[in-house]
């Protein structure tokens, strides 16, 4: 089974796996593509709290600056620390390894109604 199959994607190009109560979110190799070679990331801070929609961190490749949307409401249990020194990573592997953030969901399962399955984004690419 591939890690995609699980996922749920936005339209602006950000992933989320739900594991528990807890939801891993990060960005589709679709965004990364289109970024290019990724040369700085600016994650938030363990406890920090976001509502669906707000930007959670920041992107920097060599082609463009790009904000970072979450896909739900949540507070922050968990940062990709690697990510911080080495954000290259994310060209390798932006799922397992290249995960940004862990949150725990506070809103409604409701938020969850506008995503995406990994399939029908791809479709929605074309």
């Amino acid at each position: 089974m591939s890690f995609t199959d699980d996922i749920l994607c936005t339209k602006s190009h950000e992933y989320l796996l739900q594991q528990g109560d807890t939801y891993t979110i990060g960005l589709t190799d679709y965004a990364i593509e289109q970024l290019g070679d990724i040369v700085f990331l600016e994650l938030p801070s363990v406890d920090d709290e976001f509502s669906k929609g707000d930007t959670f961190a920041n992107i920097e490749s060599v082609k463009a600056a790009s904000e970072i949307y979450m896909p739900i409401s949540g507070k922050v249990t968990e940062i990709n620390e690697k990510l911080i020194d080495s954000p290259e990573m994310l060209n390798e592997d932006c799922y397992e390894n290249g995960w940004l953030i862990k949150v725990k969901h506070t809103a409604g399962e409701d938020e969850l109604a506008d995503l995406l399955s990994y399939s029908d984004y791809k479709e929605e690419l074309e």
